[in-house]
């Protein structure tokens, strides 16, 4: 595998899990339009609703992620999977998804010389935390830091807005309440600010086209940011 500073723009192999969901999907749809890409292999448990000559699909059952290790090559690792404790259905099944998938997927990839890997998290990860689901992720990103990527690149939005599959009320009410804390803190709350999917998607290949070495974590209005949209107030 070349040194990361010796890639050249147009032969860059991307890797994504969790391409099906809000921001894996936007992530995928972005990197087949960028020229610095010239394949991009996703891991899904079913087929997206779209093709690209550049997509390269690989049917995954994530309950045997060792039998795709082979498959784990390339420059840069977009780790996208998630889920929710309503669709997981109890914190053994979420620890599974949002833990353990991620972690054995991330492993693989650091053991194939990939290069950067790129983790949606969120607000408020913290392995010390009260609230469960920032406990989890906390536990996954203090993971990821210990692997051996040439960068590690951390993004943790808040609460995300976007078209979904699925109706989320609770998603919904949060945005607002996202939105009424920026503005009723002078922006004091940033941090909490909710972010189009798309932006995050935008920023993550944004950064990976950087080559920042070493570990760097970006929250919700760094996000927007990095990808020069200023997100409704």
């Amino acid at each position: 595998m070349k040194d990361p500073l010796d890639i050249h723009a147009g032969n860059k192999i991307a890797l994504v899990a969790g391409a099906t969901g809000l921001i894996g999907n936007e992530v995928v749809r972005q990197l087949l339009n960028h020229p610095a890409y010239s394949k991009v292999k996703v891991f899904v448990r079913r087929h997206l609703s779209f093709q690209h000559p550049k997509l390269e699909e690989i049917m995954t059952d994530f309950d045997r992620l060792e039998a795709y290790a082979h498959e784990l090559k390339g420059n840069d690792l977009f780790l996208c999977l998630g889920t929710t404790m309503a669709k997981a259905g109890s914190r053994k099944a979420f620890i599974k998804v949002d833990l353990t998938y991620n972690l054995k997927i991330a492993r693989m990839a650091a053991e194939n010389k990939v290069h950067q890997i790129l983790l949606v998290s969120s607000v408020g990860a913290d392995p010390d935390a009260l609230f469960f689901y920032s406990k989890v992720k906390g536990n996954l990103e203090q993971a990821i830091k210990q692997l051996p990527f040439w960068g590690i690149h951390i993004f943790q939005p808040s609460v995300l807005l976007g078209q979904r599959e699925e109706l989320r009320v609770g998603e919904k009410v949060a945005g607002s309440v996202g939105h009424w804390l920026d503005k009723v803190t002078g922006g004091g709350m940033t941090v909490y600010k909710p972010v189009h999917a798309e932006t995050v998607a935008l920023a993550m290949i944004r950064i990976a086209q950087k080559l920042n070495g070493g570990t760097h974590t970006y929250e919700s209005h760094i996000i927007a940011e990095i990808a020069g949209v200023e997100e409704p107030n």
